[in-house]
């Protein structure tokens, strides 16, 4: 098993107990309020001290009580690399439109590929820890994030679930170690929200099986040494089941050019043509499919929790460094109700994936609150994304300053691996008992 998550010294920095960002600023003063002295100084901490602000993590939810040991160590790990090694890139990667591809090692030795499986080189941690690292991961970029969800929850855990002990040792071991790259290629130009309504074909050909079709908005596909593929298979009267394919003869991969979002994922569309795979035996019907598009919609909901903090700290520093006429612009009420509100968003996101986390390790998750975990923490942090975007004023465009990278990220997520109109539909389905899919 691989050493993850041993404490991550960040050169020249001291690291606290929980990687914490502490923040001050001078506490303004209310010359001008029509309140007697003894008020005010109710209202304020000593101006000697200055105003410390809390943590929201730590001081307004108590999120540590609520953590195992070896979760925060696992978060901690993660937030202290990304805060280390990957943010300083990330923002020539968006520009650039490239994912700093000299990381995967580093990531492999973190162990976040594959992170909730067991064996195989695989971390094993908890759903809470595996679902704690994307939030950090994301909290760098939702690139970042994807790139390991994809690895682990898409590609890796279909190979565990439906692939025989031979392909496990095959492939498992390498894609732990970020020796292999894969991705997933379910969705099609016409079959994205129906996915049954899917053209790619197989045809048994020997021990394996010759592909055909064409795939879109594959995310690693690029950079993918295997891509694991969803298809009819015309001798099983055209049910759906996965396979293997390794880059080569038949597999042509063409880059999505000129994304405004998920820029520095890499992302491709697919063409089989006479593409050989190796059938992944335990695989039948869509259902397989789901199975994996459930895990990575849980680490989903998880992330984008990430983005949304990294977004709040963002408006919560320029408040209390920004002037507007000779005060904090933290200090004014309107600034203040809007960081309530996001705040108040992101407990409400950190509380639900907690309580999902639970139930997904005790076997008890279902899918629909999987769709509610996802459509809810997604819209919230979309929401947190652009008041952070609002209250930057011009600042919020730059890219330096991340909050605009974040909103555009999140209008990819808002959409991919189930749209949040579909997710309202299957919960919809839920509380009626009638489906309006068809």
């Amino acid at each position: 098993m691989l050493t993850a998550f041993a404490t991550y010294t960040v050169p020249g920095k001291v690291n606290s107990p929980h990687c914490r960002r502490t923040r001050s600023f001078v506490a303004p003063t209310y010359e001008k309020l029509s309140i007697s002295a003894a008020d005010q100084q109710a209202l304020l901490f000593s101006s000697a001290q200055g105003h410390q602000q809390q943590d929201l993590e730590q001081d307004i939810l108590a999120w540590e009580s609520l953590l195992a040991p070896e979760e925060t160590a696992a978060r901690d790990a993660v937030r202290a690399w990304v805060d280390a090694r990957f943010a300083p890139r990330i923002t020539e990667a968006h520009r650039r439109g490239a994912f700093p591809r000299d990381l995967i090692p580093e990531l492999a030795e973190l162990g976040v590929f594959g992170a909730s499986l067991q064996g195989y080189g695989c971390a094993g941690m908890s759903s809470v820890a595996y679902g704690l690292v994307m939030q950090e991961l994301e909290r760098g970029d939702s690139a970042l994030r994807s790139l390991c969800s994809v690895q682990g929850s898409l590609v890796m855990h279909a190979i565990h679930a439906f692939g025989s002990p031979e392909q496990r040792e095959r492939w498992l071991p390498a894609l732990a170690q970020g020796k292999l790259i894969g991705c997933f290629a379910l969705t099609e130009s016409s079959a994205g929200s129906d996915p049954a309504a899917m053209a790619a074909t197989a045809r048994r050909d020997g021990d394996a099986y010759m592909l055909e079709g064409e795939k879109a908005w594959i995310t690693n596909a690029p950079i993918a040494d295997l891509a694991v593929v969803f298809a009819k298979v015309a001798d099983e009267d055209g049910r759906v089941r996965a396979f293997v394919v390794e880059r080569g003869p038949g597999l042509e991969v063409h880059s999505v050019e000129g994304k405004l979002s998920l820029r520095a994922s890499p992302t491709g569309n697919i063409l089989l043509a006479a593409a050989r795979g190796a059938l992944l035996p335990g695989s039948g019907g869509l259902k397989s499919a789901l199975q994996c598009l459930t895990q990575a919609r849980e680490g989903i909901a998880w992330g984008v929790t990430g983005a949304a903090m990294d977004c709040f700290e963002a408006a919560l520093d320029y408040g209390a460094h920004r002037q507007v006429f000779g005060r904090p612009l933290a200090s004014r009420q309107l600034f203040q109700e809007r960081l309530a509100t996001m705040a108040q968003s992101i407990v409400t996101s950190q509380l639900m994936s907690l309580h999902f986390g639970r139930l997904k390790d005790q076997g008890r998750l279902t899918p629909v609150q999987v769709s509610l975990h996802k459509r809810h923490n997604v819209a919230a942090a979309r929401r947190v994304a652009s008041d952070a975007r609002a209250m930057l004023g011009a600042n919020g465009i730059i890219d330096t300053n991340k909050v605009m990278r974040h909103l555009m990220n999140l209008e990819s997520v808002y959409t991919y691996e189930g749209t949040d109109d579909v997710h309202a539909l299957a919960v919809g389905r839920a509380l009626t008992g009638i489906s309006a899919f068809s």
